[in-house]
């Protein structure tokens, strides 16, 4: 399987994995904003998020809302600077990304199970859906059923 392949498929099992549990689905932005606080050098401030990620204060205020309200970060006043906000790890913040970790890990054993032959149809089915999604007429399906030896 290419590397790209597995990178798209150990996204895509991860968050599916993400969503069929408990833990409240995060948008890819707070996703990011969540991964840089606890995983980037602080301290962190709004105008420092959003610096590194290339988007608006506000965009990041909102997001950084949405962390709040489910307790994976809070926000403080700087004591040396009172106009800066800080923004602050929590302990469930870091146990959301615990138990994340561990759904990649997870997927990361499934996708190297994945056999050569899944991989071409996999592949066969992608390029298929970007035909069709470029206006392609799609192909019809072969009267026969194609083997393809990948040991070769």
């Amino acid at each position: 399987m290419s590397t790209q392949l597995q990178a798209l498929e150990l996204w895509r099992q991860s968050l599916v994995t993400s969503v069929r549990g408990d833990a409240p689905d995060l948008s890819a932005r707070q996703m990011a904003l969540l991964l840089s606080v606890y995983l980037g050098q602080g301290p962190h401030t709004v105008r420092g998020l959003a610096r590194e990620l290339n988007i608006s204060k506000p965009a990041v205020s909102r997001a950084l809302d949405r962390l709040g309200e489910l307790g994976y970060i809070r926000r403080e006043r700087d004591d040396l600077d009172r106009r800066n906000v800080l923004v602050q790890r929590t302990q469930p913040g870091a146990a959301f990304l615990l138990d994340y970790s561990n759904l990649i890990l997870k997927a990361e054993v499934e996708v190297a199970q994945i056999s050569d032959q899944q991989t071409l149809d996999f592949a066969l089915e992608a390029m298929t859906a970007t035909a069709t999604s470029m206006g392609a007429a799609p192909a019809e399906a072969p009267a026969q059923t194609w083997s393809v030896d990948v040991a070769a």
